[in-house]
């Protein structure tokens, strides 16, 4: 039987039992250490309490958390749950020793699949499970979870933290998001009315986001190429830098376009790419037409394009190749919805039509520049 420690630290019991510690040696030479774990809950403590939003349960210390609906402001609301992961770009931040933007990651890989669907995102939970705690890693990775979490607006509400000696090797460490959100059901996406004619716009991606690291890992292997040197496409960074830039969050962005009006479906561009995500949110008999010939492709997609070997269509299918976030709205509201999209801060094109098509939905993308 494996050595494991479970420690959920929204459900920690903090103090110790009457008449001193009990001693724990056989298990930490077992290869866990409960003490550590006690240091890393109370570390992450204010970096929880600093993610706190309306209907958030306060501190932590029970079972499990509560949320508030009402107190949230909703009336009648729809829940939506996602969990996900960042892949192997831990493998990235591990060998690069950059541990700080990682839990970004992780959050913006659930919440802005939370927001497709016009759920605002309201409390995250994650998952830390590794061989062997250090302390200094486990507090930067949470810290990058509460900064994303502040970026969402959700509330960091509880997590688990689980010491695994003989399943994960010296140093390495696994990562899980849970994200809850919720939607007045009037307000669900995507709408019924998505139709030939519509307009699709696009959101700048941040680079390669975190998705298709395998790849990613074995071109950077097969070449030879040192994540300590100068980045390629950039060499003002190291690679390691460079690949590790966290996901973009376009929870803010999308929450005010929806508030505004006019967007009938949003798409999150993640794995399978831009051919496996835009179908996910069209009816029957419609295609997606994308031209992307004026999209600024971010440039570590041409190396990664060049370096390995990869042709456009591998490209397309694995990586958002400069697009993070897809909006389908009427041609009337286009203006106003670039407008109100760049006015909260992104960097938004437009990209294409919806067409009528037979059968099953689907995508066609030209104009792809690497």
């Amino acid at each position: 039987m494996l050595a494991r420690s479970k420690r959920s630290w929204a459900a920690r019991r903090l103090a110790q039992p009457t008449g001193g510690v009990i001693s724990s040696g056989n298990y930490r030479r077992a290869g866990v250490d409960i003490d550590a774990g006690n240091r890393l809950v109370e570390a992450i403590r204010p970096l929880a309490a600093g993610t706190k939003r309306p209907g958030a349960a306060a501190g932590l210390g029970g079972f499990a958390a509560a949320f508030d609906l009402r107190a949230a402001g909703f009336t009648d609301p729809m829940l939506f749950a996602t969990t996900d992961g960042v892949g192997t770009k831990l493998k990235i931040a591990i060998a690069a020793g950059q541990h700080d933007s990682i839990g970004i990651d992780l959050v913006a890989m659930c919440v802005n699949d939370l927001v497709v669907h016009g759920a605002e995102p309201l409390v995250f939970l994650d998952y830390f499970g590794t061989g062997r705690l250090d302390l200094a890693v486990g507090r930067a990775v949470v810290a990058g979870i509460a900064a994303g979490c502040r970026i969402a607006g959700c509330a960091l509400i509880g997590g688990e933290t689980a010491e695994l000696p003989g399943l994960y090797t010296a140093g390495d460490y696994d990562l899980a998001g849970f994200a809850i959100g919720a939607a007045e059901r009037d307000g669900v996406l995507p709408r019924g009315d998505v139709a030939p004619g519509d307009v699709v716009l696009g959101l700048a991606s941040s680079g390669v986001h975190s998705n298709g690291f395998s790849l990613v890992r074995r071109i950077v292997d097969d070449g030879g190429f040192a994540l300590a040197g100068p980045a390629p496409f950039a060499p003002q960074c190291t690679l390691a830098e460079a690949l590790l830039t966290p996901t973009r969050i376009y929870v803010p962005a999308c929450l005010t376009a929806l508030r505004h009006g006019g967007v009938k479906a949003l798409a999150h561009i993640t794995g399978g790419g831009l051919i496996e995500n835009p179908p996910r949110v069209l009816p029957p008999g419609t295609r997606a037409k994308l031209d992307l010939s004026d999209l600024p492709v971010p440039a570590v997609f041409g190396w990664l394009a060049r370096a390995g070997g990869v042709p456009e269509p591998e490209m397309l299918r694995v990586f958002n190749c400069g697009v993070g976030m897809l909006a389908v709205v009427a041609e009337a509201d286009a203006a106003a919805v670039m407008r109100n999209f760049a006015d909260a801060g992104e960097r938004v094109y437009r990209l294409g039509r919806i067409e009528a098509a037979v059968g099953a939905p689907s995508v066609q993308v030209d104009g792809l520049r690497l």
